[in-house]
């Protein structure tokens, strides 16, 4: 079987303008096998009626020369595989290659527009890290279920968003700015920001966020994740900052989060309903430390509560836990507990019509530290997919002047408690793979910074911007790490990181010096 192909003529640019980007030398056939590879990944099947989907007038591949005799066997295997062929089908074997190829290269190329400093081998680190996923022992899928029925739009900013994040240390002090959103600095703007307890951390981000929501006239929104909780004294203290940024604080369980978790769930569409039900029921069991046979009366609970509703309406989590007692009868276990926890402290709206959309405002969510840790991270958890489920619903975000437009901030306070454990790990991961192309940037606090480093992923290296502010551990080579820096900073970064005061930081920001400490904008200052 000869396998000869040609791309599309749109696409014999796009494999020049993509082999640039590799190494000089590099062949153009190393594009094509790329493009075929990561087309596969992103799960895209096409059907035999797709099959002029794309002409055949651009870059011709001889067998021989497109996958290199070595790797012939394999991509056949691949293609067989993933369509059920066998592997002497010559007819459809070449014209499912070719429609990857050629799906490959507009994906290849989308993404590196959208990325002006993206490079191949960001690409490459990337994907190769993302596969390597599958290796583990997470057997739960987080990823993100199509739903056809979701009405929520979510306003955008097109413009710069330059945040003023601190001072020089001169007795002259000049002001330093961020240019956020420019995607000629950076390839995205998820933010780590580590220091002790004290340091001024919190401060700084809520001076952040204050910045994007008035430069964005309120059309970036932002959610605010609090562990641990606010103290009535400190509720006092964040009222300035709640009323200036008109932010709803929403005191879980003494309020009600404002969503139905399950109303990311397509209600109409049987296939996406039953796959939105399944992710709905593996976060519970993942979070929960729940059981294969509990997993199955859940998910049978959770179908007969969408069957019972009429009109197109959503069950709430109480009307779930109603079927699931129906099932299971009078036996408790560590399933019908924390669906009873769930439902009695009423942590989520019922929202039967799904008539809310908290996207469109800011809110702080405090999750008190009476709750048991299951729930408290069961509920944090459906918090998360729901928002990472509705913006991967959404379409990308544009790039204008090369500002990339921006929608929403997810602030995660003590993220450190999420490192800690694999299962939190994974959606967290995810989230700052995907969630950029949509807008999003999340913003991670920790006390310090050899919790960003997990033994299967460094949180860090998804974080193009960092602020290093006082922390207990200061090994030189770890600090580097965390700010990206290059082995000539060092000397420079322990000085200044063993003479940094309260109130001052460190950066990898390209707007100022590396390795060079600054006083931080702290929101409390704003009245002083």
């Amino acid at each position: 079987m000869q396998i000869n192909i040609k791309t599309s003529e749109k696409n014999q640019e796009i494999v020049r303008k993509l082999t640039t980007k590799l190494p000089y030398g590099t062949k153009e056939n190393v594009i094509a096998r790329i493009a075929l590879g990561y087309s596969l990944q992103t799960g895209k099947k096409f059907q035999t009626s797709d099959f002029n989907l794309y002409d055949s007038k651009g870059k011709e591949y001889k067998d021989h020369i497109l996958f290199d005799e070595k790797y012939r066997d394999f991509y056949i295997a691949l293609i067989s595989q993933y369509y059920g062929l066998y592997k002497t089908d010559e007819v459809n074997i070449p014209r499912y290659i070719k429609l990857h190829i050629d799906h490959g290269l507009e994906l290849l190329d989308n993404i590196f527009q959208d990325n002006y400093n993206y490079t191949f081998f960001d690409f490459l680190i990337e994907y190769i890290e993302k596969g390597t996923l599958y290796l583990t022992d997470l057997n739960v899928p987080l990823d993100a279920v199509r739903n056809n029925q979701q009405h929520i739009d979510k306003s955008y900013y097109t413009g710069s968003i330059k945040i003023n994040v601190g001072s020089t240390v001169e007795e002259n002090p000049q002001t330093i700015y961020l240019s956020l959103n420019d995607t000629s600095r950076y390839n995205n703007c998820h933010i780590a920001i580590a220091g002790n307890s004290g340091t001024g951390k919190t401060e700084f981000a809520l001076e952040f966020l204050s910045q994007i929501y008035e430069q964005s006239n309120g059309h970036v929104n932002f959610i605010y994740l609090d562990f641990k909780g606010l103290k009535q004294d400190d509720i006092k203290n964040r009222e300035p900052f709640f009323k200036a940024t008109k932010t709803d604080f929403v005191d879980v369980p003494q309020m009600q989060f404002p969503v139905n978790p399950l109303t990311f769930i397509d209600n109409v569409n049987e296939v996406n309903k039953n796959m939105g039900i399944d992710k709905f029921v593996d976060i519970i069991c993942k979070y929960s430390n729940i059981g294969i046979k509990q997993k199955g009366k859940l998910r049978e609970a959770v179908q007969e509560a969408f069957i019972s509703q009429k009109g197109g309406t959503y069950p709430s989590l109480s009307m779930v836990n109603e079927h699931l007692h129906g099932l299971v009868g009078d036996k408790r276990d560590s399933l019908t507990e924390i669906m009873d926890e769930l439902s009695r402290y009423k942590i989520f709206i019922d929202d039967p019509k799904n008539e809310s959309n908290f996207l469109n405002k800011n809110l702080y969510l405090s999750l008190s530290g009476d709750l048991s840790n299951s729930v408290r991270f069961t509920s944090l958890f459906l918090i998360i997919n729901y928002i990472y489920n509705v913006f991967m619903n959404m379409d990308n975000t544009s790039v204008d002047n090369a500002f990339k437009a921006m929608r929403y901030v997810i602030l995660i306070d003590e993220a450190h408690v999420l490192f800690k454990e694999k299962k939190y790990q994974y959606i967290l991961e995810k989230i700052l793979r995907e969630i950029r192309s949509k807008g999003v940037a999340v913003v991670l606090l920790s006390q310090g910074i050899e919790e960003y480093n997990q033994p299967d992923f460094d949180f860090s290296t998804m974080c193009e911007i960092a602020f290093l502010l006082d922390i207990k551990d200061k090994n030189p080579k770890v600090m580097e790490k965390f700010l990206g820096l290059s082995g000539k900073n060092v000397v420079t970064l322990a000085r200044n990181m063993e003479q940094i005061e309260k109130g001052q930081a460190i950066s990898n920001i390209k707007e100022f010096e590396v390795a060079r400490k600054f006083w931080i904008k702290q929101y409390w200052k704003r009245n002083k």
